[in-house]
This record gives structure tokens, sequence and C-alpha cells, in this order.
């Protein structure tokens, strides 16, 4: 969430950075966030006025009766009844100011960096970095929807009778190969220096609302009505959420955290021909890391942890690139976001595998997370994340790109994992 005083302060330049994320009504949002904010100071400062007369006057009562003007106390005391009728209709006021711009504020996307491209849609996306070269693949070579029902890895129908589209079912080599990977990730995110959390995923609202979810994605989230708790979208919802409304201090810093989940997503309208198989899922695994960073710290580590991913996806010998976003592509609650995609040699398509962002303080702020400064001052901190990695773009492009005819071979560094060097 935008701070209130750098919107106040910033007019002009947070209009012109919505307007390049392409965010609908961005003069006519901010300006009656401004309009909100004097309103509610107004009515501050008329209040801590109020408040300050009545002080005043109870003091004068004191004093008049200790002169025994019970006459002349009596009527400072009808003046203090219509100030303290005064005063509870300023603070109700404030309230309603206060609701208000909490509300507007909730509808209005994170400012992209300077350094994010100009564009609309995914069409505009930068692309910074390219790495290997797609696998040639025997004539006979199948997308990876065909390769699981020939190895009979992955059950689709079989998920669907038990649950529905998209919650598949993994079987043996299957299920091994995707244990080996979150197995691999979290063992490579050790010994990174992150420290790996297992958390819950079932959150509750104000978590939602604490990373930006809420009210932005309220419906591709999975609710659980009785209890008013979303099923995950993420890690990085319930990890950055054990840090709501604290305050850290300077040698804690930085906090470095990896975790795995399953994670849960409605997708609803995304279905497709372009999203078969294991393309787009309401249920799957991915291994998230996030970390906490001081303001001036944190572009450095958005760049160390692509960095990191970039090194994972080596590993995996699978080919990459590596994309800036535009304005128009980014996240909600993004300030700028790096794509890693992997191309997969028998859809012939580039796939993305992991999203690396920094929110600079958007959801700090939604938050309370704050650090204490070497001057006892309380500052906001930058949080980041990124999928260090979502397995079944993963498992796609390794079954398409190392299919033989011997069987699907594993990669070197996997094989410790597995316990099997080919899916055959």
């Amino acid at each position: 969430m935008l701070q209130v005083a750098y919107i106040r302060n910033n007019e002009d330049a947070v209009i012109q950075a919505l307007n390049k994320r392409g965010f609908r009504d961005a003069e006519d949002t901010i300006r009656k966030v401004v309009e909100l904010d004097s309103a509610r100071r107004s009515a501050q400062q008329e209040s801590d006025s109020v408040l300050a007369e009545l002080n005043g006057l109870s003091k004068q009562i004191g004093a008049l009766m200790k002169q025994g003007d019970v006459a002349g106390a009596e009527a400072v005391k009808a003046k203090t009844t219509e100030l303290k009728d005064k005063s509870k209709e300023l603070s109700d006021a404030q309230t309603q100011y206060d609701r208000h711009l909490q509300e507007l504020l909730y509808t209005i996307p994170n400012t992209p960096n300077e350094s994010v491209p100009e564009g609309t849609g995914e069409d505009d996306n930068e692309v910074v970095f390219e790495h290997g070269v797609a696998p040639t693949l025997p004539g006979n070579a199948l997308p990876h929807w065909e390769l699981i029902k020939k190895y009979d890895i992955i059950d689709f129908e079989l998920g669907v009778k038990v649950t529905g589209a998209g919650f598949p079912i993994y079987k043996g080599q299957g299920a091994r190969l995707q244990r080996a990977l979150i197995n691999f990730f979290l063992e490579e995110a050790l010994k990174m220096g992150y420290t790996e959390i297992q958390p819950p995923i079932v959150i509750n609202e104000a978590s939602g609302y604490g990373t930006g979810q809420l009210p932005d994605k309220d419906g591709q989230m999975y609710h659980i009505g009785e209890e008013n708790f979303y099923l995950i979208p993420t890690a990085e919802v319930p990890v950055t959420n054990m840090y709501r409304d604290v305050i850290l201090k300077e040698e804690e810093l930085p906090i470095k955290n990896v975790g795995y989940t399953p994670c849960f997503r409605r997708e609803a309208g995304s279905w497709g021909a372009h999203v078969r198989g294991l393309n787009r899922l309401h249920q799957f695994d991915k291994v998230e890391i996030v970390q906490i960073q001081p303001p001036g710290r944190s572009y450095a580590a958005l760049q160390e942890m692509c960095q990191y991913v970039q090194g994972l996806l080596e590993k995996l010998e699978l080919p990459y690139r590596v994309l800036n976003l535009c304005g128009g592509d980014l996240g909600f609650t993004s300030a700028q976001t790096f794509d890693m995609e992997v191309y997969c040699a028998a859809q012939q398509k580039w796939l993305e595998v992991s999203s690396v962002s920094n929110f600079e303080t958007y959801q700090a702020n939604r938050l309370k997370l704050r650090y204490q400064t070497p001057d006892k001052k309380k500052q906001l901190l930058h949080t980041l994340n990124g999928s260090a990695l979502a397995l079944p773009r993963i498992v796609a492009a390794l079954l398409e790109n190392n299919q033989t005819e011997e069987g699907i071979i594993i990669p070197q560094v996997l094989v410790p994992f597995t316990g099997f060097d080919k899916i055959s």
C-alpha cells in the first residue's frame, strides 16, 4: 500500500508512475486520496483544538468551584457539553475519512521502479538475458501431456475423478521426481543462507490484506467461508506475514526465508489449448524464497535472487531467458519483477517458471513491518520474493527436453534425489 504522506508530497509523480502501468483513473484516484487526507487532517486539527479548549474549560470549572462561584461553573459546564458533542462529531468524521481513505488505498497498485520498461502487456516485456540452446528432439517427440500418459507418471483423469480439472495425481517416478525437485530446491536455498520455514497453507483475511492478495486477488483464491480463511496462492503470503506488526532490529537484517508449500489458484477464465497439461493448474507445488531488506539494499538483493534462480535452471540444464516486466504486465504489488522462462522444446514455446519481485515498502506499509535505524527512528522495510522454483512447468520442460528413444533422462544434479537416472 502506498504511503499517504508520499502521495501527498509527490502527487504528480505518483500519477505518472501509475499511468506507466496502465492504472485506470490514476489522476482521479490520487486526487481523491489527497482530498480525503486533507479533510481528515483538517478534522484532526479541529478536534485537537476542541480538546485543548475542553481541557482549559475543565481547569476553569475547578477554579470557579474553589471560589464558590457555582453559577459561573455551571455556565462553563454547559459550554463543555456543547464542545463534547462537537468533539464526538469530529471523531466520527475522522473515522469515516480513515475508512474511506483505507478502502481507496487498497485499490491502488504499487508504483513501478523507474527502470521498469514502458508497455501495456506481455508483448512489451524486455528480454534482458538468454542462456542455453534448445535441444534437438527425435522426430517422434511428444509434448509432456502425451509423455506422462506414455510413462504413466501423472494422471489428470484420476485427478478429475478425485477432485476436478487442474488437480493432477502424481504416480511412481512422477511422484518421486516431484519430491526430488522439492528437496533439491530446498537444499540449494539452505546453502545460500536461507532459513527453511514450513508455514500453514491456510491464511486468515488479515494475512491476505497484509501482502496485497486482498482485495485485488479475491476471486482468484479459494475461500473457506465458515472460518473466512483462504488457501494460499503462494508461500510468500504466510512467510511474509510472519513479520506483520513487527519492528526488527537492524542487526537482524536481512531476513532470508525459504518455504515449500502446495499452492492453490482458481485461475478463473484462463483455460484453453495454450494451457494444456502442466502448463496451468489449480494446485501445484512451489518452493519460494522471501527476503526482508533495508531500503538501500533491496535492489542488490533483487539481482542476487535473480542470479540464484538462474543458477538453479543452469544446474537443471534447461535453456532459459530473463524478462524485465513492463509496467502494464507488473503484478499489483510489485515495483519491479523479473520473470524466468524455460524453453519447452516439444511445445516450442517459452513458459514462465519464476517471478522474482521487489515490492519496496508496498507490502511493509500494509504489514506495519519496520526496523529501528541506528538513530532510533522506525523505518519501513522492503520485501522481496521469488519462485525458486514452481514445479509444474519445470517438470514439463524436463520431460519434453530430455526425451529419448530409451526414456526421459534425469539431469545429473537430480539423480541423488530421485534415485534413478531415467524415466522409462
